[in-house]
């Protein structure tokens, strides 16, 4: 069994294996990394609710774009945020997506399994409504463009200098999340997940533990979508779309839910393959589709899950072995 230190160290050394190899892979993998560390955050929002606290949220899209949308809104139309102002309009993000979700969750969390589930897909509805339709403010359909990125000290126009400053935003949110499930908190969401009447039994504010973490998870998910507009340089309604927390989920799924690092993985390799499969086939969608299903019936535990399904099966043929030899041996 490898030590929680040595996985620690290993996804530390990957993480700077990242940052060294991607700035010096050409213009394009910069971007689409970029793109993908920005969705990555919003992929371990979602992994945080249904990793840890076993709640499916189809709402995540919500706070990614209204996230998104704020920073659009205030870059266009009031040049606010384009130079030191950027660190409180991600302050700003943070805010207002935790916000919207502490309204959302008064409303969610009081449902279970697929109430909840259908409650958070129609809120979510909710917010795409609102921006598809609020035209004088959204753009409607044509959306917000963002002609140029903040400038505080450093060229973020470059696209390697705004790498490494979402990087850093997707390594302290990688960080903080980790702390907080690995915190006494934490370990609570995992056991609400498991059983939680017996942590009720135990003394636990259940409902109000799930709202924390709804909230959390909602200000990342805010924190992202500031990100996500500066890194795709324009924000429409396609932000906000169910397609969006769709795909955070299955991200999660594919990398490993309960593992922050499985939905980082999930990210990188559904943005890969998208961009791969798009070149070869006009139908990518279908295959895309494909390694979805495949890993929901042969790998439930997702790509995360996959050492400790073959510990099992070593595990299992050994003792499979051991009561053959024990069958065989003379008396």
């Amino acid at each position: 069994m490898v030590s929680q230190q040595i996985k620690i160290a290993m996804v530390a050394a990957a993480l700077v294996a990242f940052a060294y190899i991607v700035p010096h892979s050409g213009s394009f993998v910069v971007l689409l990394a970029t793109r993908a560390m920005a969705f990555a955050i919003l992929a371990m929002s979602v992994d945080l609710l249904l990793g840890y606290t076993g709640l499916a949220s189809m709402g995540q899209a919500a706070y990614f774009g209204v996230g998104a949308y704020l920073t659009a809104i205030l870059a266009a139309k009031f040049h606010f945020g384009l130079g030191w102002d950027f660190w409180l309009v991600v302050l700003l993000g943070i805010l207002i997506g935790a916000a919207l979700a502490a309204l959302f969750g008064l409303f969610a969390i009081r449902a279970g399994g697929d109430y909840f589930l259908m409650i958070t897909l129609a809120l979510g509805q909710c917010a795409w409504g609102l921006a598809y339709r609020w035209n004088s403010l959204t753009g409607g359909d044509n959306g917000i463009n963002l002609n140029a990125r903040p400038s505080f000290g450093l060229d973020l126009g470059n696209q390697v200098t705004f790498f490494y400053l979402v990087f850093a935003f997707f390594a302290v949110s990688m960080v903080l999340m980790y702390v907080l499930v690995r915190s006494p908190f934490g370990r609570s969401l995992t056991g609400i997940r498991e059983r939680e009447l017996r942590m009720q039994i135990l003394g636990y504010n259940t409902w109000l533990h799930k709202y924390i973490a709804f909230i959390i998870a909602g200000g990342f998910g805010g924190l992202a979508g500031v990100l996500w507009a500066h890194t795709n340089g324009h924000v429409s309604p396609e932000t906000v779309v169910l397609t969006t927390s769709v795909d955070a989920l299955l991200m999660v799924v594919l990398g490993g839910a309960g593992t922050l690092v499985g939905a980082t993985i999930g990210t990188a390799i559904v943005f890969g393959l998208r961009e791969y499969l798009s070149t070869l086939v006009p139908w990518w969608q279908y295959m895309l589709g494909g390694v979805y299903v495949l890993t929901i019936l042969y790998l439930p535990m997702g790509l995360m899950g996959i050492p400790s399904r073959l510990r099992q099966r070593i595990a299992s043929q050994g003792k499979s072995e051991g009561s053959k030899r024990l069958a065989t041996k003379p008396s």
